[in-house]
């Protein structure tokens, strides 16, 4: 992936990003560059945010509260990672099927403070999230196949092994961290990881840890 193309948009430089964005804090939830996000809307305050972004740029900034507080905390975390809308759908009982393709991730700055439902912030984005930093061979595929086999088959999942073998290693990696059932701290452990090879050696350790705790380790991954 030498640039970030989300959709009908592509995001290049500094320049092609927004100063201010929205922010929609949700527990638990993560979006990494180039991965794709499922949402589904129903408050009103999150309906409008939608209904402005559509309007707009299209761009949703994904944070989480801040770690250790309840749900609702006005207090968010000081990295989340900016997302276009790629896909939207009416349901007819007043929600919004929604799907946000990650574009980078950003550092929270002052807020905006305005007059809508919802919130915006100044935003300081991690441009090089935006190109290739020839990150695709530090990962170990090998060993981040093994340990996402041993989890499958401790857990009794099944996986698309096809499309896991045609994905690259940054899809498969955000792909992976994005989709396991780990705690808000670990989700953010995840994003915050300075470089793909960090984060695939994390989602490693945390799931090799899952995994000795359930005392599947050593039956699983040898």
């Amino acid at each position: 992936m030498e640039n970030m193309q989300v959709g009908n948009a592509r995001y290049l430089k500094p320049s092609d990003l927004p100063e201010t964005v929205v922010v929609f804090p949700l527990s638990g939830a993560l979006l990494l560059p180039g991965a794709q996000l499922p949402l589904n809307i129903f408050e009103p305050r999150y309906l409008a945010m939608f209904d402005s972004a559509i309007a707009g740029n299209r761009l949703i900034g994904m944070v989480q509260p801040a770690l250790g507080e309840p749900a609702d905390s006005s207090n968010l975390s000081h990295v989340g990672c900016l997302g276009r809308i790629t896909s939207i759908a009416e349901t007819g009982d007043g929600r919004y099927i929604a799907s946000l393709t990650g574009i980078c991730r950003f550092r929270l700055m002052d807020e905006v403070i305005g007059h809508q439902p919802y919130r915006s912030f100044h935003i300081t984005p991690f441009i090089s999230d935006l190109k290739s930093r020839d990150e695709e061979d530090t990962v170990d595929r090998a060993e981040l196949l093994s340990v996402f086999r041993a989890y499958l088959d401790a857990n009794k999942l099944e996986a698309d092994w096809e499309s896991v073998e045609r994905a690259s290693n940054m899809m498969l990696v955000n792909s992976l961290a994005m989709m396991a059932p780990f705690d808000p701290a670990e989700k953010q452990a995840l994003l915050e990881a300075p470089d793909l090879k960090t984060r695939a050696e994390t989602f490693i350790a945390i799931v090799k840890i899952v995994l000795a705790g359930s005392g599947e380790t050593d039956s699983m991954l040898q």
